[in-house]
């Protein structure tokens, strides 16, 4: 479903971009029917050879414009849902721990779409797997961000899925009440003692428990903490 115009998105806030203001992500894009992952690349070595099992995601894209190499990869929950079948690919994700977690993906698994490096980070709204793993075409575009001249149509180092958007949440669900209840559930005990955002906060793409999911799901129909 390659579309004719490419946009972009940042599911982790550019290498030198930060997702709170204080905790670094990496850079993502969206090409058109399709989302960008995260960039931000790491050695090979750093891959997982067995990855615990998962069932829910949390993504993260960029909603406010950012250029690269003159191109706005900005890409909110909004961009998803105007595209085509509300469904797009995606792709740019050149961090190793990061594409491994898209590997194991499964079609009709559940992701949180994040909104990351902006004014105010947070969960935004859900969307589903629509196609598992297949190889990430942009590493072999020359004039895209994520070309990769170290990778080799014969042995491709990249990945991507395609996802579909479902719905918003009810309310945005911001970083600052996430960490709030993360630090609470670390003293006290709680699904989100071991949350990956505040354990792994620079990965683009993170593995939720389905207590961690549910819980912050919940939160929708709660008043702010």
């Amino acid at each position: 479903m390659p579309p004719k115009k490419r946009a972009r998105v940042s599911k982790r806030a550019a290498n030198s971009g930060k997702d709170d203001g204080s905790e670094a992500v990496s850079s993502a894009k969206v090409t058109a029917g399709g989302k960008r992952k995260a960039t931000g690349a790491t050695k090979e070595s750093s891959e997982s050879a067995d990855p615990p099992q998962y069932s829910r995601w949390l993504m993260k894209s960029e909603p406010e414009s950012r250029f690269e190499n003159g191109i706005d990869v900005k890409f909110g929950i909004e961009d998803l849902k105007a595209l085509p079948d509300q469904t797009g690919c995606w792709d740019g994700v050149c961090n190793y721990q990061a594409r491994n977690f898209m590997r194991v993906m499964k079609e009709g698994q559940l992701a949180f779409f994040y909104h990351s490096n902006c004014k105010e980070p947070g969960v935004a709204g859900v969307m589903k797997i629509v196609k598992e793993a297949y190889v990430d075409h942009t590493q072999f575009d020359k004039k895209d961000v994520h070309f990769d001249p170290s990778s080799k149509p014969d042995n491709p180092k990249w990945s991507m899925v395609d996802v579909q958007y479902q719905r918003m949440l009810k309310r945005f669900i911001p970083l600052s009440e996430l960490k709030k209840y993360h630090l609470q559930h670390r003293s006290k005990g709680g699904p989100l003692k071991d949350m990956a955002l505040f354990t792994r906060a620079r990965l683009s793409v993170q593995p939720l428990t389905d207590e961690e999911f549910d819980f912050v799901l919940s939160l929708e129909d709660k008043e702010p903490l």
